[in-house]
Formats: C-alpha cells, structure tokens, sequence
C-alpha cells in the first residue's frame, strides 16, 4: 500500500462538541529510554508528529508525566494547537530519574500542572484533561473537584480519568461530566470489561492503553497469526481492528516513535474483520 493511500478510516465519535476518529495516537512514546528525557532523534518524533496528521489522526494522547514534558513540548512546538485535532493530555503522577511512576493527586499540584502543560502545549484550552491515577494519600473526590474547577474556569474544555474502577468512575461522574476513560484493556487483558461496560451504556470514550502490548498478543499468537493471513495483516494490525471491531466507545491510542509502525497501525483501520474472526478473537481472551 504506497503511503499516499494510508488514511484513517476508523468511524468517528464526539467527546464533547469534538468529532474525531475513534483511532488515534498515543504520543508517550516521543521520549527517551523509560519515558525520562527527550527522544534520541527529535527529528523522527516531529516526522511521526505530522505523519500522523496527514494520515488522518485527529486525536492525540499525551501526559505531563511522559518525559516529564517532553511529550507534550514536541506537539506544542510541532502542530500547536489546531482547530480540527483533539490533544488530550494528563496530569497526577509525578517522575524522577528512576523513572518511577508516582501517584499525586493534590489539588495545588494539579493546578500547577495544567499551567503548565497549557504553555507547553501552546494553547489557551486543553481539550482533554485527564486524571492519571488515583492517589492513595489524596481524596479522590478532592482531585476530580479541582478538575471540575479547572472546566467550569476555562482552561479544560472536557474532563476525563484513568485508571480507575467503576465505583471511582460513577464518584467522578458525581462532580463532572466524564468524556472519557483511559483504562488498561487489549485482546487478552479484559481486566476492565466492567468499566468498558459502563462507558458503553453512558456513551463514555473508553480509551485502552497498551492496547497491542506484544505478550498480550503472543497469549492467542496461534489464532491471532492464521486471521492475520487471511487479511493479509500483522497481530498489531488485527488487535487494533478487533478493538475497534468490538465497541463503538473504544478509542484505541496505538502508540510509536517509527513513521513506518505510524503507518501500519493507521492501516488497521481500513481492515474490515467478518463478524466471525471478531468473535473467534473476542471469545478468546474471555
């Protein structure tokens, strides 16, 4: 397939008064070694930056944490803020050079955090802003609250949370009006069915990291590989169709630092899987 003809052909889904296509692209990956400093070619990230743009992407995912930083001043130096791409990005963890991941979910901290980030991001408005992870030594509720003031003062249009379970989720949707959910969920890790399930009946964006982790695929490598033949396609290519095959709430955010895997996941989108494979596939990780 030449690259003239690599266009996203996911259908399309609103998170607030935003219609974008339900594939998008998830920019952690735009950094150096464990998600700590910047890439080792800043060059090839902008490329993937605006590979991603002309193959039709108009939704893209990014954190404070990634970097930290660093993710989030690549978009803002490459493609600003335009009018017809979704950045979502997220605030609630803290980095250090051991790379940890580390819950805080303070209101001050999430204030100053999205100052941040709006500089970074070149913007007035974040069009997503998402809580990371809940933090054990916070009040949940305190921390939704301060995103709910941030989208009652401006600087957030649509709030969203991650990693969260259902009763996390239904406390949330009692200060704000969730778009969306940022939970772990790929072919065989279904760990967050019950959360997808209330997503779907409230019309949530359910967006699922990890969503072609390779082990997770390499768990039905033998019945992944024989569709894959049959579509002429790779395991990641037949992944990201089955999520998009399997609800219309899932928002699948592949993520990349390599224009040619950019491309190739954007071609999953033009894959058109038989009610068949898709239960075949959707049977196996239950």
């Amino acid at each position: 397939m030449s690259s003239e003809s690599i266009t996203n052909e996911s259908d399309t889904f609103d998170i607030g008064d935003t219609t974008i296509h339900r594939l998008g692209f998830g920019a952690m990956r735009l950094c150096g070694e464990e998600i700590i400093g910047p890439p080792e070619d800043e060059a090839t990230a902008r490329t993937v930056l605006e590979r991603a743009l002309e193959c039709g992407i108009d939704f893209i995912d990014t954190a404070d944490s990634y970097g930290p930083g660093v993710s989030e001043r690549l978009i803002g130096e490459t493609i600003g803020d335009p009018d017809d791409v979704l950045v979502a990005t997220k605030a609630g963890l803290l980095r250090n050079r051991e790379s940890d991941w580390i819950p805080h979910g303070e209101p001050d901290y999430i204030r100053n955090q999205v100052l941040a980030s709006l500089d970074r991001l070149r913007t007035d408005t974040i069009d997503l802003y998402q809580f990371h992870r809940p933090d054990p030594d916070t009040s949940f509720e305190d921390s939704i609250q301060t995103f709910a003031e941030l989208q009652d003062e401006g600087l957030v249009d649509q709030v969203g949370v991650s990693n969260v379970s259902v009763d996390q989720l239904e406390t949330a949707r009692e200060h704000v009006d969730v778009a969306t959910v940022q939970n772990r969920f790929n072919l065989d890790d279904r760990s967050n069915a019950d959360v997808l399930e209330v997503c779907e009946d409230n019309d949530i964006g359910f967006i699922p990291w990890a969503p072609i982790d390779a082990e997770d695929l390499d768990e039905h490598g033998d019945l992944v590989d024989e569709i894959a033949d049959d579509y002429d396609a790779t395991r990641r290519q037949i992944g990201l169709a089955w999520l998009l095959e399997r609800s219309d709430v899932i928002l699948p955010i592949p993520g990349t630092s390599d224009p040619e895997h950019l491309e190739s996941n954007v071609e999953a989108s033009q894959l058109s899987l038989a009610d068949e494979d898709v239960q075949r596939l959707t049977e196996a990780g239950e």
